[in-house]
């Protein structure tokens, strides 16, 4: 029989997300803005870090005078904002999708990609394109529900 706390706690892990829960540590979000941060300026722009720029984008957050700032950053960071997202099994996955290409490129800058081609979507409803994946050139897919799937 499932005990009341476990009840308790999967219901508040449906209604109000696990982003929460997969944050990262402070340690973990400190280096990811060293890596964001690589001039040493104390903030960065959209031209310097555009994963957490996309990032914030897809949260549907706005960033003040196109800066953020480490104080930001980290706060940003250690809400789950700026983690890789699992994917669903089988994506890519076809169906009625309501992206913009600009909404479809935010989400595969947000999940580590760069240099997003153009994007154009196919007859099942999946935005496809190509962009790179550190050194290496890819072919990049992004579905209804924001999957991004390298293949």
């Amino acid at each position: 029989m499932i005990s009341r706390l476990s009840l308790a706690s999967a219901i508040a892990v449906f209604l109000f997300g696990s982003n929460a829960a997969l944050a990262m540590t402070d340690a973990e979000c400190k280096a990811e803005w060293l890596r964001a941060d690589a001039k040493r300026t104390g903030a960065v722009t959209e031209a310097d870090a555009p994963r957490y720029f996309a990032s914030l984008r897809v949260a549907s957050k706005t960033v003040e005078g196109g800066r953020l700032s480490e104080p930001s950053f980290l706060e940003h960071c250690k809400a789950g904002l700026f983690n890789k997202v699992a994917l669903d099994a089988g994506a890519p996955l076809a169906g009625a999708n309501s992206f913009t290409e600009a909404q479809a490129k935010d989400r595969a800058l947000a999940a580590g990609f760069a240099s997003v081609s153009a994007l154009k979507k196919d007859d099942k409803g999946i935005w496809r394109g190509t962009a790179t994946e550190g050194a290496k050139n890819v072919n990049l897919s992004v579905d209804y529900k924001g999957n991004v799937v390298a293949n």
